[in-house]
């Protein structure tokens, strides 16, 4: 036993204490450096024998398979932190024996690798992040969430690619990295001045589902288009319509559609809805007191029919050279029915002129030419 001690007493005085170096560098860094080696590989082995299987024993309990697939996913990039750690630790105490230059190289070298760890595990866990958005847009009443949250795990693996590439070009480059990072900014400047009517359509898709200015399903008027149109879809640049005249497919910039060309025929506040019908009559040659029965008569003609509202209004406008000028606007509360009563409509005036002896040729009636 003493011997042993003795053994040991000559070596930490031969070694330790006398300062012998190897490729002049000190034999007790040098043992440093591999004890932090060892405790390193040791963390990293805990770290996925314990931790990493307790967390998995956590992760089971629950029946949702993205705990398990996150846990999986951030294992190997963990094991690679840790040994980038020892590494780094053993980096501080080599420093001064391996010159300032070698230093600040395998100083970028560490930042690198650390920063490529960091964008590997954010480009693997975007995809989870979009099956956890996907679960919450199902949640929301809104269907800008679904239009936009299948873009932001593309977004992140995007940031991560990009991050990586320019950490590579500093380390590579050195200072001539400023220069290529400044011309891609120019670059990215000018693209996005080439996209920016793109980028405008984005924001304003937004904006039609904050303000609900329509959403799929609605009957809009659209100013440019001959009658009504369906809204089938929302887009992220553009709206798809199906007009109804034609039975066609258009599609309009949501750039466009925020600029007020928009009459949305669904969204009534109402508890009863109603949807108007307007008329102009025009007829020549009539004395003042035919016009004054043609006057009482119009108002008396929703009365009459079923899916009309009693509500009616009827302006007389005035006389244009020997043309008196009556306007007409009903309601119907059935937009289904809409064309039905325009034609019950129609009838019932003719009918109210036939009683009247007023001479067709004399008569103008047309309904509002803008809305058909």
């Amino acid at each position: 036993m003493e011997n042993q001690q003795q053994f040991w007493e000559v070596i930490k005085h031969t070694i330790l204490n006398y300062g012998i170096n190897i490729a002049s560098i000190p034999f007790t860094k040098i043992l440093l450096f591999a004890l932090i080696i060892v405790i390193t590989q040791a963390s990293k082995q805990f770290f996925l024998s314990v931790i990493i299987r307790r967390l998995e024993l956590l992760a089971s309990v629950d029946k949702t398979p993205l705990d398990d697939e996150l846990i999986e996913i951030i294992k190997q990039p963990a094991s690679w932190l840790i040994l980038l750690v020892g590494l780094w630790v053993g980096q501080l105490i080599m420093a001064p024996e391996l010159g300032a230059q070698i230093t600040q190289i395998t100083g970028r070298i560490i930042n690198f690798l650390a920063i490529s760890i960091g964008a590997y595990l954010v480009y693997h866990v975007s995809p989870l992040l979009g099956k956890a958005l996907r679960k919450f847009a199902v949640s929301t009443e809104t269907e800008l969430d679904n239009l936009l949250f299948p873009y932001i795990p593309r977004l992140f693996q995007v940031a991560a690619i990009l991050v990586v590439v320019i950490k590579a070009s500093e380390v590579l480059l050195g200072a001539s990295a400023s220069a290529l990072i400044g011309l891609l900014g120019g670059a990215g400047v000018a693209f996005g001045l080439l996209i920016k009517d793109v980028i405008y359509d984005w924001f304003c898709t937004i904006i039609i589902f904050l303000d609900k200015l329509y959403q799929p399903g609605d009957r809009l008027i659209v100013a440019g288009i001959d009658g009504f149109a369906n809204v089938l879809e929302i887009g992220l640049r553009s709206t798809k319509l199906r007009v109804a005249k034609w039975n066609s497919i258009q599609k309009i910039p949501n750039s466009k559609m925020i600029t007020g060309i928009v009459e949305n025929w669904t969204q009534n506040p109402s508890d009863k809805p109603s949807y108007g019908i307007n008329f102009t009559l025009k007829v020549q040659g009539l004395s003042t007191e035919t016009s004054a029965v043609l006057y009482q008569a119009l108002q008396e003609i929703p009365k009459g029919i079923d899916i009309i509202s009693e509500n009616c209004q009827v302006r007389l406008e005035g006389i244009d050279a020997n043309t008196h000028v009556f306007r007409l606007r009903a309601f119907t509360s059935d937009f289904n029915k809409y064309y039905d009563a325009e034609v019950a409509i129609n009838l019932a005036i003719i009918h109210l002129l036939e009683k009247e002896s007023i001479e067709q040729s004399k008569v103008s009636l047309l309904a509002d030419a803008n809305k058909y």
